[in-house]
């Protein structure tokens, strides 16, 4: 059995399979010290559930498409509802934070949900390619849409960008930082610190969403 400790003297706290939080002190132990050693080790507790969610997540995949089945837009989750289909309504649509999607639909449900991703991400992308274009001079000459998995964004020789639609399902500052990440190589075909300047200049903060995106990958897909 896998568990996860933190240790202060003689107190523990461990994390079990099911998410419980379990403590263990001393008989000796005073309320207010148990009291004051959770809340110094909350922040710890919450990452620990928090990464046990997203694996639940990971093992979701590949997706099933059945009802209350949650599916990851713009960095949040969104159940799935199957509902009736209706004259004039979209096969598809995320509304007042849950996914409907029309029962008759169900045996092409993967393709019209990377359908819809690949929408989104033609809209949102080719918004932020123009707002960062703007901010450091640098304009491709064609915005693609992609179904790479892992490559979420390339720079052709030509400064054509492509960007995967499993990007969309990222929260914003990761999109951006893939936005600005192909941008610069628009001007500095290579990883040379020079390019890593350029990206900071636009992005102060582009090394935590690098990091986001290599561990959160696996979840980064349908």
């Amino acid at each position: 059995m896998v568990r996860s400790w933190k240790r202060r003297k003689t107190l523990l706290l461990q994390i079990e399979r099911d998410g419980k939080v379990v403590m263990r002190v001393p008989y000796y132990t005073t309320e207010g010290e148990i009291r004051a050693f959770f809340r110094e080790k909350l922040p710890w507790v919450r990452k620990k559930i928090e990464e046990k969610d997203r694996r639940g997540h990971s093992a979701e995949c590949p997706k099933k498409f059945v009802e209350g089945e949650r599916f990851l837009y713009l960095g949040e989750y969104y159940p799935l509802e199957i509902r009736e289909p209706g004259k004039g309504r979209n096969r598809l649509a995320l509304s007042h934070g849950v996914f409907f999607l029309d029962n008759n639909c169900l045996a092409k449900a993967r393709d019209i949900f990377i359908h819809w991703y690949e929408d989104r991400a033609r809209e949102i992308f080719t918004e932020r390619v123009n707002f960062y274009g703007r901010k450091l001079g640098l304009y491709p000459r064609e915005i693609r849409i992609s179904s790479a998995k892992t490559r979420y964004g390339s720079c052709t020789a030509d400064n054509k960008v492509f960007f995967s639609f499993r990007l969309v399902m990222a929260p914003y500052p990761e999109i951006d930082y893939v936005i600005v990440h192909e941008l610069v190589h628009i001007k500095i075909k290579n990883h040379s610190e020079h390019f890593w300047r350029r990206v900071e200049e636009a992005m102060p903060e582009y090394r935590k969403c690098k990091k986001w995106l290599r561990e959160n990958s696996a979840y980064l897909d349908i």
